[in-house]
């Protein structure tokens, strides 16, 4: 897909790897929605440079895990550009999701937003789509597809399951959508990590840093504009998933 002139719906693209794809995105030269939940300012602030590429972009508040929510930010995206060419299903929530629990409050907001939120948005962009003939959804998903993480059961159930559903939309929207996912490793720390903790992760990848949110937006741009590759992965870790193996085997 050549992307100048088309328009991308990035959910979560307000601020941290999502505001990256979204700015990524817009100097490629696409029109922007930039979709928040609450963080109003950031979404106004990355709406602002992207107009300095010289494109449309129009930040809107909806939680994706409420469907009526999404119908009415897809339409306002269509009547303000004529339609959604691109969707990036980018929008996480991080939160710990112990197991067992008598509070469930906590998973229902994670796979909320993880699961309900990636397929509302999926399901809502779709007709558009196939209505032009074209279009490419990316999932932005992380190493925990491939991995359980303690006391994180929300998030591992959640990415796993955005993997799977970019796989079968894939399959359910072919030939004219293209579905893929992209698996970053650590390319930004989560705000609650302690200075060790950086310097640990960052030892456990081959190539011995972390990456950038700008590492994923590239991968998205070559997912995007792919025009043979769908229903794949694309992992940007710097050799996390082997680097556990680079001193002993077993």
């Amino acid at each position: 897909m050549d992307i100048r002139g088309k328009t991308a719906l990035i959910t979560g693209g307000a601020h941290r790897v999502g505001r990256a794809i979204t700015l990524a995105l817009a100097n490629a030269g696409a029109n922007v929605v930039i979709n928040y939940r609450s963080s109003a300012d950031d979404a106004l602030e990355t709406a602002a440079e992207a107009e300095k590429s010289g494109v449309g972009a129009l930040a809107v508040q909806a939680d994706v895990s409420d469907f009526e929510q999404v119908e009415a930010m897809v339409a306002g995206a269509r009547d303000r550009f004529g339609g959604i060419d691109i969707l990036i299903n980018s929008a996480s929530i991080f939160n710990p999701t112990p197991v067992p629990t008598r509070d469930f409050s906590e998973w229902h907001r994670v796979t909320g937003t993880l699961i309900d939120g990636a397929f509302y948005c999926a399901n809502a962009v779709a007709p558009l789509m196939l209505a032009k003939g074209e279009g490419t959804m990316v999932f932005i998903v992380d190493l925990s597809i491939y991995e359980a993480w303690p006391n994180f059961a929300g998030h591992v159930v959640g990415k796993s399951a955005m993997l799977a559903l970019s796989r079968q939309l894939a399959l359910d929207l072919a030939p004219q959508i293209r579905v893929n996912a992209v698996a970053p490793g650590p390319v930004l720390p989560p705000v609650r990590y302690t200075p060790e903790k950086i310097e640990r992760t960052a030892k456990k990848a081959l190539l011995g840093h972390w990456g950038t949110p700008d590492d994923v937006s590239q991968a998205v741009l070559y997912l995007v504009q792919a025009d043979y590759v769908t229903g794949d992965v694309l992992v940007v870790d710097g050799g996390e998933r082997l680097g556990h193996r680079k001193h002993e085997e077993g």
